[in-house]
């Protein structure tokens, strides 16, 4: 029997030949794209490579009249020309799969891979991905392979178990792609004709999480914007070198605060109230989910988010960890943990940290409360890595060492805590110390701040050395980074694990925020305030949210796809009603938001007159960097054509250009502005060898 495993990408593809075939698979070639036919026992497969989306929602009908419900899917290669690579890619599918009597969707096991695999298979037997696939359809000629990591073992028994048509995840994933589409294109053409309206053309959008979450930004702005400071006072004293607090914390009258600190003066001396000192446990953090791995990535290595996932996806599809979109914190046992560990220690890395916990046994982690019914949390899978570049070592190393740590034992933390009197004023300073590192010394990037305290009996009189009164002000909430905002996403659930990423980065392309601690721009604030005082539905995140769950009632059948997108329709009709209402007020506001956005970008400062080195763009998309100075001095430099730069305020140590932020079709990266600053050597060295690779 002849059966076609369509992959998600050529390097999965590659790994389930490989995999999955008897003897060699043989590799064939056509139009620069391969395939790969092999034998499995009594079967003769094909395994045929996506690159992604194949097909993509668009418009059925052409015309720029709103509302837009009349969608199809169609090739993405039709509908967007820097796609047009892709249409060999589904021509070779095309040739391959009309001799197979089975399709087999081995595409990455969540929503947007049911949707990629599903779309191939319906256009394979109906030649219309419209068509779709029944749930009461006769589906033996369909399967779903399930796999967390694409090593050897786990492809094989996802081959030999193969699943039923997940027409859940399918529903699910499809719904949220046309949902989002036709929010999208509706509400983004309706900003956009009011600005056009207002006698100014830009590009504008707001997606179904994207309006939500700039009204997080904007919430926090306003909260930073009417933040009152006030001054306090924190009053201490040192005794035998140690700094003691009042326990009376921030006191915001200053006489009361100079008061006390002329007592402690004239007293000289406290009497020990009392010493008490106990030993905690302190368990290990629980293995990594996607989000919990974008926040610390970028805490300790200072990734940015989207990357850490760009970096983690390569790890997987090269089978060094699991799959990295899952929202688990859980490792069941079912993935034979003493196996990973023992092929751990195999590693010069980590012999030491795995061959302590078999020699204690130690196979049992601590897992958070988090899980994902299709995965579970991130983990290594035990494979030997090999040619990992810097960035990719780095989040390799961070993800071993916490999986390592859950096996670990606990940490061992001795807390004394003393209290001092004077008069009837209280004074309180705590010394830790790590009596036992346990899972510290497996993961270090976390550690536990030590602070000696020196030896104090109860009932002791001990002299004042020093009084101290300190004044300070109230500090206005921090702004959100793109890891923090993620986090917050989730916390609301705002979004997807795959999406998070992508729509906090269209934030930054659309020019609604800038910086590494996001503030709105004078755009994006305009944007918000035009919404929420035209369209509030739009920004509301309650109804967001409620779309969200209904979706996700998709995919255990708790509803329909027609009564999901229905209710949409219904919310972006209203939407659009009040938008044709106010029209002129909406493209008046957002004129001066623009107008407002439109000022010169300062990168920094120009390394050779000190002048200011503004961002400036070509019609033709392009981007560079101009000294405010010129042309008396004449220094500028190319910036990457069709991204978003922001400024980061950092310079570089060699060549002293600015660094900067540029946000590029879904990357995200920090570059300094000298095209031939010595840091970037390695860059065109890596560009031919990846071009080579690819060939």
């Amino acid at each position: 029997m002849n059966k076609l495993v369509i992959a998600e990408k050529p390097s999965v593809a590659l790994r389930l030949a490989l995999s999955l075939a008897e003897d060699k698979p043989k590799r064939h070639f056509d139009n620069g794209v391969s395939y790969f036919e092999l034998s499995n026992k009594q079967d003769r497969l094909f395994v045929v490579a996506a690159v992604g989306h194949l097909f993509t929602v668009t418009q059925a009908e052409k015309g720029q009249s709103l509302p837009v419900f009349s969608i199809e899917w169609q090739p993405l290669y039709k509908v967007e020309k820097r796609a047009y690579f892709t249409k060999k890619y589904l021509d070779i599918i095309s040739a391959v799969g009309k001799g197979c009597d089975v399709l087999i969707n081995a595409c990455d096991y969540d929503i947007e891979g049911s949707v990629i695999g599903t779309n191939i298979i319906s256009y394979l037997l109906y030649g219309d991905p419209n068509k779709g696939i029944g749930k009461n359809e006769s589906l033996e000629k369909i399967r779903r392979m399930h796999f967390s990591t694409t090593t050897k073992q786990d492809l094989l028994k996802a081959y030999e178990n193969l699943e039923p048509f997940d027409y859940g995840n399918f529903e699910a994933g499809a719904t949220r792609h046309i949902l989002d589409w036709l929010w999208g294109i509706n509400l983004s053409r309706a900003l956009m004709r009011a600005l056009s309206k207002a006698g100014k053309y830009r590009t504008l959008s707001i997606g179904r999480v994207q309006g939500p979450a700039l009204a997080i930004l904007v919430r926090r702005e306003e909260e930073i914007e009417s933040f009152v400071p006030k001054d306090f006072w924190s009053v201490g004293i040192v005794a035998k070198g140690k700094e003691f607090v009042n326990v009376k914390g921030r006191i915001f009258d200053k006489q009361l605060a100079e008061g006390i600190a002329e007592r402690a003066k004239a007293a000289g001396k406290a009497v020990v109230y009392s010493v008490e000192s106990e030993k905690k446990k302190v368990f290990p953090l629980p293995p990594f989910d996607l989000t919990d791995l974008q926040v610390t990535a970028s805490a300790v290595l200072g990734f940015d988010p989207s990357r850490t996932l760009e970096i983690a996806q390569s790890l997987y599809e090269r089978s060094y960890i699991s799959y990295p979109r899952t929202s688990s914190q859980k490792l069941p046992f079912t993935l034979n943990l003493p196996r990973i560990i023992s092929e751990l220690s195999k590693q010069e890395a980590y012999k030491d940290l795995a061959n302590e916990l078999i020699s204690k046994h130690r196979f049992v982690p601590v897992e958070g409360k988090k899980e994902d019914e299709a995965h579970p949390a991130i983990f290594p899978t035990g494979e030997r890595p090999s040619k990992l570049s810097k960035e990719e070592e780095k989040l390799y190393d961070l993800i071993v060492r916490r999986f390592l740590s859950v096996f670990a034992e606990p940490a061992t933390v001795e807390k004394k805590t003393v209290m001092l009197k004077v008069e009837d004023e209280a004074y309180v300073a705590e010394g830790n110390r790590v009596v036992d590192s346990g899972w510290l010394s497996y993961y270090r990037f976390y550690s536990i701040k030590e602070s000696t305290m020196p030896d104090f009996k109860q009932g002791e009189i001990v002299k004042i050395d020093k009084v101290f009164e300190k004044k300070d002000t109230t500090k206005p909430p921090e702004r959100y980074t793109k890891a923090m905002l993620i986090q917050v996403l989730e916390s609301k659930n705002l979004g997807t694990k795959a999406t998070r990423a992508e729509i906090v980065d269209t934030l930054f392309r659309r020019g609604y925020v800038r910086g590494s601690r996001m503030q709105v721009t004078p755009l994006g604030r305009t944007v918000y305030k035009a919404l929420s005082m035209y369209a509030p539905e739009i920004v509301d995140e309650n109804l967001t949210r409620k779309l969200e769950e209904d979706m996700d009632g998709l995919v255990h059948g708790r509803t329909t796809r027609e009564q999901v997108i229905e209710e949409g329709k219904e919310i972006i009709t209203r939407a659009l009603s009040k938008f044709s209402t106010h029209e002129k007020e909406i493209g008046s506001a957002l004129l001066g938001g623009v107008a407002e956005s439109e000022k010169p970008v300062v990168l920094g400062k120009c390394p050779n007159c000190g002048g200011d080195l503004l961002l400036r763009h070509s019609q033709s998309g392009k981007n560079y960097a101009i000294c405010s100075n010129w042309p008396k001095c004449k220094t500028s430099y190319p910036l990457p054509a069709n991204a978003t730069i922001v400024p980061t305020g950092k310079v570089c140590e060699i060549c002293h250009t600015p660094i900067v932020k540029v946000f590029m079709r879904g990357k995200v990266f920090t570059m300094d502005l000298d095209p031939n600053c010595p840091s970037k050597a390695g860059w065109k060295k890596k560009k031919k060898e990846k071009a080579k690779g690819q060939a």
